[in-house]
């Protein structure tokens, strides 16, 4: 049963996705494209197995090739979640930012801000030992911090969306333990990590999450010059 795990806990996030997006109209087309394009950093699973987890997938992709379908339904759905879930909330909306704004000192950086995380993760991956987990999360602190210099009005956003998903993730990955006991011992490679769980839930998953929704939230605003407006 641990080969369908995955998946399942892929498809409950699909399922807040779902809710999201039937359910908020305004962000339809942002939570799509958001959605879309996150769902090919599926495609970097073979960084993180087996030095970080070895799951069953579906016709055990993962194990012989490093790839899965999982991992593309995974990362469209948390793209779409941590997109909009400040304004699902919030009820805000995006405006355009005035041309003013653009020439701000602080966007002289925007292009060196906007590459600040992928940029980081593939250096610390080359240049040091540390597990991919550690890397990814860096690289998102990194993004987040330079996101808030470049773009200082959206750090409530990015602080709370962080809080938001680091919830919906435990809440979805509680369930599989749920229904999968055992199944993080199985899978996760702890002794290539801290091996530390709360509530059965590795806490580099946790950290993951925060960082993810940290960062993530801000990036259809910072890439289409979008700001917040609140109702």
């Amino acid at each position: 049963m641990h080969q369908y795990a995955y998946l399942i806990l892929s498809l409950l996030l699909l399922g807040v996705w779902f809710i999201l997006y039937f359910s908020k109209f305004t962000f339809r087309k942002e939570m799509f494209w958001v959605s879309f394009w996150t769902m090919f950093f599926g495609l970097t699973e073979p960084f993180f197995v087996p030095e970080y987890w070895n799951p069953p997938t579906l016709f055990d992709l993962a194990r012989r090739t490093g790839f899965d379908l999982e991992s593309l339904v995974f990362c469209f759905a948390v793209g779409g979640i941590v997109a909009i879930m400040y304004e699902a909330i919030f009820k805000s909306w995006h405006i355009k930012m005035s041309s003013h704004n653009k020439h701000q000192k602080r966007h002289y950086f925007h292009f060196w801000v906007v590459i600040s995380a992928p940029t980081t993760f593939l250096l610390l991956l080359v240049a040091t030992d540390l597990n991919p987990i550690y890397s990814a999360a860096i690289a998102l602190m990194i993004g987040f911090f330079a996101t808030w210099y470049c773009r200082p009005d959206l750090v409530k956003k990015m602080i709370v969306s962080g809080a938001l998903f680091f919830g919906v993730y435990f809440v979805a990955f509680s369930i599989l333990n749920l229904f999968f006991p055992g199944y993080t011992d199985a899978v996760w490679n702890l002794d290539a990590i801290s091996g530390i769980k709360f509530l059965a839930v590795p806490i580099e998953e946790l950290m993951w999450a925060f960082t993810f929704g940290l960062y993530w939230t801000s990036v259809y605003e910072h890439l289409g010059w979008y700001k917040l407006k609140n109702i």
